[in-house]
């Protein structure tokens, strides 16, 4: 193997090593989705997660007895791929939807539209990706080091899988902003870059974001 292809898998490996995925959207990543992004911060889900968010400091959810939960949207509109096809993109939204009903639903009356003392959710998926993971610790010895490359140039490597969301919750009878939150998950790695994405990659994030929502709106009410 000729030194400057060497050091360059060796660069590859420390990058793969010291560089994990953040767990937080980076601002440059927001899609445009939300209408004010400036308000937003680093906080925890009710589970822990980082997120970006922003609630209303005088909000008051006993003041709403229902929930109209608008279909969930791709933002911006994906083009489908050899690896995520357009039957999963649409399975994507389609669970979602799902899980905020089954979650939200056990917290308040579900609406059929918007209407009086109705809290609207306003959903999207704004990004799934995969993307080669990098290299292991234990890779990064000469000989591992030359066999991981082989593997990750015949496209053998596992696939992250990366999938991001953005939501607002708004007054129903004002349009007003209320709480808005980004964040991003974690998927099932995919075994190489040939692999189909399919929806049960996905699931526990999708569960786990409809979940953290009920548990947000829960809190809140609480403290009213």
């Amino acid at each position: 193997m000729k030194m400057p292809v060497l050091k360059a898998l060796i660069c590859c490996a420390i990058l793969g090593v010291g560089g994990c995925a953040s767990s937080q959207v980076d601002p440059s990543q927001y899609s445009g989705f939300l209408k004010d992004y400036s308000r937003l911060k680093p906080a925890e889900s009710a589970t822990g997660a980082p997120v970006m968010r922003w609630i209303d400091p005088d909000v008051k959810l006993s003041t709403y007895s229902q929930v109209y939960i608008e279909p969930s949207q791709f933002f911006p509109r994906p083009q489908p791929t050899a690896v995520i096809s357009a039957q999963t993109l649409q399975s994507i939204t389609r669970y979602f939807d799902t899980a905020l009903q089954r979650e939200l639903g056990k917290t308040l009356r579900l609406a059929s539209g918007p209407g009086p003392d109705t809290l609207v959710l306003r959903p999207a998926i704004t990004a799934v990706s995969t993307r080669t993971e990098g290299l292991k610790p234990y890779e990064v010895i000469p000989i591992a080091l030359m066999a991981a490359a082989v593997n990750t140039a015949a496209g053998g490597r596992d696939q992250n899988v990366e999938i991001a969301t953005e939501a607002a919750f708004l007054d129903a009878d004002t349009n007003k902003v209320l709480a808005q939150v980004v964040r991003k998950g974690s998927g099932t790695p995919l075994e190489n870059d040939k692999t189909q994405l399919t929806l049960d990659a996905v699931k526990p994030v999708l569960d786990g974001w409809a979940n953290d929502l009920r548990l947000s709106v829960e809190a809140l009410k609480a403290k009213q």
